[in-house]
């Protein structure tokens, strides 16, 4: 039986239940992070609490301690005996009747669980499709808000159109992906969209960015095009679940070979051996 947590209270799955006037269900008014942790040790936890905190700054969410919230995961992590899972944390403003403004006197409320998780090693290695897609959201994207409408719409595109992932754009620039960051590679070179309003600031994005400079590959944090997208060398895709991903294919364009590309496997390379020895790059 898995242990989750709201508001306070460590319960059983199957005795959990939430407060239906939490924020978050009829204004999504709140943050989140998933955490990878593999073979019982959580992987980058700090940089995942540092981005929490400050996405819960930016929307006013106030009355809530990192410490608070490194308690809870941690407990949360030694009371199930899930080896390798992607640990949920939201944070809502809180439980009020249903008011637009922010409640007053109220505490916020974390809801915590976990899910086993596998590597995706296939997709790592085989690569995946992707379809382009106006990027039409709010500019504050580089808040991890609840509010995900826009990206589980673009994701269901690209299910439809037997792609795994749909890649935005504002005006032919990209952004992200609907769950993922994006990155090209050209003549050698790494590219990214830079972290700004318009994307998620990505902590699997930062490791590769991390481990690129490592491997003495040049990075680029500029914004491309969609036709720099389609006449890359190599993309790939990297998200705390899907790690870092090969795209093969977008639109019916095929990338380069239509293979995972040599700075990409090489990349892959440092990211797994991070994850088994633990051996974090700062």
């Amino acid at each position: 039986m898995k242990t989750s947590f709201y508001n306070g209270e460590f319960r059983d799955d199957d005795e959990l239940t939430v407060q239906y006037r939490d924020r978050a269900f009829y204004f999504g008014d709140g943050v989140y992070e998933v955490i990878r942790y593999y073979d019982g040790e959580f992987f980058t936890l700090d940089e995942h609490l540092d981005r929490l905190m400050n996405s819960a700054k930016e929307i006013e969410i106030e009355g809530i301690s990192r410490d608070e919230i490194l308690s809870v995961v941690t407990e949360l992590k030694d009371r199930n005996t899930i080896d390798n899972g992607a640990l949920y944390i939201q944070i809502s403003r809180g439980i009020q009747n249903r008011n637009h403004a922010y409640p007053v006197d109220v505490d916020p409320v974390i809801l915590a669980y976990i899910n086993e998780a596998r590597r995706p090693l296939s997709q790592s290695e085989n690569g995946v499709h992707a379809i382009t897609s106006e990027d039409y959201r709010w500019l504050k994207c580089h808040v991890k808000s609840l509010n995900l409408l826009p990206n589980v719409m673009e994701k269901e595109r690209a299910v439809k159109a037997g792609a795994h992932e749909t890649v935005m754009h504002r005006d032919r620039v990209v952004t992200e992906g609907s769950s993922t960051n994006v990155f090209i590679v050209k003549n050698g070179i790494l590219k990214t969209h830079p972290a700004n309003n318009l994307i998620l600031n990505g902590i699997t994005r930062l490791e590769v960015l991390k481990i690129a400079g490592r491997l003495d590959i040049e990075t680029d944090e500029s914004a491309f095009t969609v036709e720099e997208l389609k006449e890359a060398d190599e993309v790939m895709i990297t998200s705390t679940t899907q790690e870092v991903t090969p795209v093969v294919k977008v639109d019916d364009v095929i990338i380069g070979n239509g293979q995972r590309g040599e700075i990409t496997r090489r990349i892959q390379e440092v990211f797994s051996t991070n994850i088994h020895k633990l051996n974090l790059v700062k």
